[in-house]
């Protein structure tokens, strides 16, 4: 399977003579050939973490995607608060066509800053508060009061920021074509509901703990408090006016929409059987999108950090821009010029976004289930040739 891989990028990569592209818009043409050879050095020489040695140089990213069993890549870089380039590699599937920045991939948990975004919107609206009790806008489902909710009430803040106490970190979702649950089938853990109920077990408020759960419970809230599904809610409030136009929460994906998909492999390099998983826990895991798409959300995120957003103010972006720890939706450095990031992680799919203060960043999105690695070495080697700070072998997210 590997030969395959290797012999399908292997086949792209010579016939173009260069990866896959598009201009984002305002991206200003021609390319520099200064862009060009930048690009070219990030694709001739992936940088590779070494115990005691930092980063050193290491595959070409054609071979490095084939020994990990990833077909396809898409990238998109931020410098100076705009998208200064987006290419595809490589394949949308064994034997298909090349990956473009229009490629749709599954975003898994950056779906959660995104969705934090909406929530931050309403709250400063006034629909919301961060530090309520969220039983108190639940209708549909309630938290099950226990001990530990008895000494402390779960909150917006502490469901976004992974301190609630809620149970149940991630989900596999669903293979095509089988029975989705409700979400409240899957907060209350009933079949076809393929994961445990989700309940407070520790006080909430007084340590981390990733949970998915929780912003599956954040979900419902949304849906109770306005009235309006999920999927709508989020394009409304947050993907259209960003300019997200390639991306959406809708479970199953329109039918419209396939087409642009790039399939899921396992890390054998097999295709997942049936297909992208489903994914009806929209919040933490069921966006759709491209790495620009992706890199247009971070960019309103430096925006409002400046003032300058029609979508969040600055008082609100900075929560979410937490120095040295979770903010509502994203993970930031120990200092005001580190990024914020997000890793994403469901079946066939593997993603990585690293955002900073001053208006760089990077996304990568894969298609194999060993596409962590390589996204993680994507964004080592793009910080590396920009000079970012903050970015080394030592650097966790």
């Amino acid at each position: 399977m590997t030969k395959l891989i290797l012999a399908a990028m292997l086949s792209l990569f010579q016939a173009t003579g260069n990866p896959a592209q598009s201009t984002p818009p305002g991206e200003q043409q021609p390319r520099s050939s200064a862009l060009e050879q930048r690009i070219q050095r990030i694709q001739d020489h992936i940088k590779t973490s070494v115990f005691g040695r930092g980063l050193v140089d290491g595959p070409t990213l054609a071979d490095h995607m084939a020994a990990l069993h990833v077909p396809g890549v898409s990238i998109a870089v931020i410098q100076d608060g705009a998208i200064a380039w987006a290419r595809g590699f490589g394949v949308t599937r064994i034997g298909g066509p090349a990956v473009t920045p229009d490629t749709l991939f599954q975003a898994a948990s950056i779906s959660k800053p995104v969705s934090a975004l909406a929530v931050l919107r309403l709250v400063e609206s006034g629909k919301l508060n961060l530090d309520t009790d969220v039983n108190q806008y639940l209708k549909t489902w309630k938290v099950p009061e226990n001990q530990f909710t008895s000494r402390a009430k779960v909150t917006l803040r502490t469901l976004l920021t992974h301190t609630a106490g809620m149970t149940v970190r991630g989900f596999p979702g669903y293979a095509a074509n089988t029975p989705l649950p409700t979400v409240v089938q899957i907060l209350k853990g009933e079949p076809p509901a393929n994961t445990p109920r989700i309940v407070v077990d520790t006080v909430p408020g007084r340590s981390g703990r990733y949970s998915g759960g929780g912003y599956v419970v954040a979900q419902q809230l949304l849906e109770d408090v306005t009235g309006i599904p999920f999927p709508q809610l989020m394009r409304d409030s947050v993907l259209a006016p960003i300019g997200m136009t390639r991306s959406t929460f809708e479970q199953r994906l329109p039918a419209s929409w396939l087409q642009a998909v790039a399939t899921p492999y396992d890390s054998e390099g097999r295709a997942v059987p049936g297909g992208p998983h489903v994914y009806p826990e929209m919040a933490p895991a069921g966006l759709w999108t491209t790495p620009s798409d992706l890199a247009r959300f971070a960019i309103e995120v430096q925006k409002a950090l400046a003032g300058k957003s029609a979508v969040v103010s600055a008082a609100m972006a900075r929560q979410m821009w937490t120095p040295n720890g979770q903010g509502p939706g994203t993970q930031t450095g120990g200092r005001p010029e580190f990024p914020f990031a997000y890793s994403g992680s469901n079946e066939g799919y593997k993603c990585y976004l690293v955002a900073y203060s001053n208006g760089d960043g990077a996304v990568v999105m894969t298609n194999g289930n060993n596409g962590a690695l390589l996204a993680l070495d994507i964004v080592s080697t793009i910080a590396d040739e920009y000079k970012w700070p903050g970015l080394s072998v030592n650097t966790v997210f």
